[in-house]
């Protein structure tokens, strides 16, 4: 996504200091701050809400409009897309 990122993870630590590492190094790499301060979060307690966060992301390009097609995105090849899930 241009604008954001989504992130889904099992967590083995602290998710603030995960997200103030990966926007430290970003915007290193970048050569700039790119990020606002903050960010959402939301936690998932259920294997099957796990799934639909899942596809959810990965049909946010298509949702939003960047692509017509969902084999248009480079990034769309997910296991959690296939109707097995």
């Amino acid at each position: 996504m241009p604008d954001h990122v989504h992130w889904l993870l099992e967590l083995h630590g602290n998710l603030s200091e995960a997200v103030r590492r990966y926007k430290a190094i970003v915007s290193h790499r970048v050569g700039a701050g790119l990020w606002q301060r903050g960010f959402h979060d939301h936690c998932i307690r259920k294997e099957d809400n796990v799934i639909k966060a899942a596809r959810y992301i990965v049909a946010n390009p298509l949702r939003v409009g960047i692509v017509d097609d969902i084999l248009q995105y480079p990034y769309w090849d997910a296991v959690w897309l296939s109707s097995d899930s």
